[in-house]
């Protein structure tokens, strides 16, 4: 390379992160050499490169945005059960893996995390004061949690939690230093009057009003479209990405950092179909309930995640 040769690249688009993996030939993976900081078109593509660079860098632009994959207990568990789940669990390479367990556990699995984050089901949108029962984002952060999951379609439905709270929830834990996992999605009949996106639309606008676009880009967002959880009705892989790239695109059009934001698939995610929803290009990873009561599926949906080459 001639003195004053730098090399560059751009960031692969949402839509190109998961497709570029042969990097050679990858005509739309911009990669190339700028001579004393001017571009050179006759080697900016992947193709003008050789195989070796190409395929580092193409790693290791697709190692920055690896999936996430979370745990979701609910209310499930008990010490010795919870001693030998999270035994047999652990994190594995180019897939970070979390599990977000009840209230009583999380002194219990703080110290048995193998590598994975700790994460909480819920929280007070309150830092302190008379609120019997509430627990706070500052004393989930204490405990160790990196993650909250904010706006579950069951706190929604059986607790009352409207979009605004959901919203002063997520605002709470992005001041305790916590990632909001914010929960979005539409029943069966909203479904079918096709008002997927306006839903939707409505629960990050509630989202968006109160933390801004840019504490929205510190946050997760799960698509778990309500008549999947717990149903084992899941919505396939293509039903999965068209939403996905919806979201994606309101998030970006609301001036969030879309392309580098996670948004991950919850509802019915299993072992047997894991792959097929991670392998969607806005798919970031999986909100797991009822798989990630089991070690063997659990690692398993960890295992499709990271590519499956363990």
């Amino acid at each position: 390379m001639s003195e004053g040769a730098i090399l560059t690249y751009e960031k692969v688009a949402p839509k190109e992160r998961h497709s570029v993996s042969s990097a050679c030939g990858a005509g739309d993976v911009f990669i190339g050499f700028a001579l004393n900081g001017k571009r050179d078109d006759k080697s900016w593509r992947a193709r003008s490169v050789s195989c070796i660079i190409a395929r580092f860098l193409v790693g290791l632009i697709c190692s920055m945005a690896q999936k996430l994959v979370v745990g979701n207990w609910k209310l499930n568990g008990a010490f010795a059960t919870n001693e030998a789940l999270l035994g047999a669990c652990c994190a594995l390479p180019r897939v970070d893996a979390a599990v977000c367990v009840p209230f009583p556990y999380l002194a219990q699995a703080v110290s048995r995390l193998n590598g994975m984050a700790l994460g909480a089901q819920t929280v007070s949108e309150f830092q302190s004061g008379a609120y019997t029962g509430e627990v706070s984002a500052e004393m989930l952060a204490e405990m160790g949690c990196r993650y909250v999951i904010v706006g579950h379609s069951e706190r929604r439905a059986l607790f009352g939690e409207d979009d605004a709270t959901v919203g002063r929830k997520a605002a709470a834990a992005l001041r305790a230093g916590l990632v909001p996992i914010v929960c979005v999605g539409e029943t069966l009949a909203e479904r079918e009057a096709g008002q997927v996106m306006e839903v939707i639309g409505r629960q990050l606008g509630a989202v968006l009003d109160l933390i801004g676009a840019q504490g929205l880009s510190r946050s997760v967002v799960a698509y778990e479209p309500v008549w999947a959880i717990g149903t084992g009705r899941a919505a396939g892989a293509d039903e999965a990405q068209e939403v996905h790239g919806h979201i994606r695109r309101w998030l970006a059009e609301h001036g969030a950092s879309a392309a580098e934001m996670r948004i991950l698939y919850g509802g019915s995610v299993k072992a047997d179909n894991a792959a097929s929803l991670f392998g969607m290009p806005d798919v970031d990873g999986g909100l797991i309930g009822g798989a990630s009561l089991s070690a063997r599926d659990f690692m398993a949906i960890c295992q499709a995640a990271a590519g499956g080459n363990f």
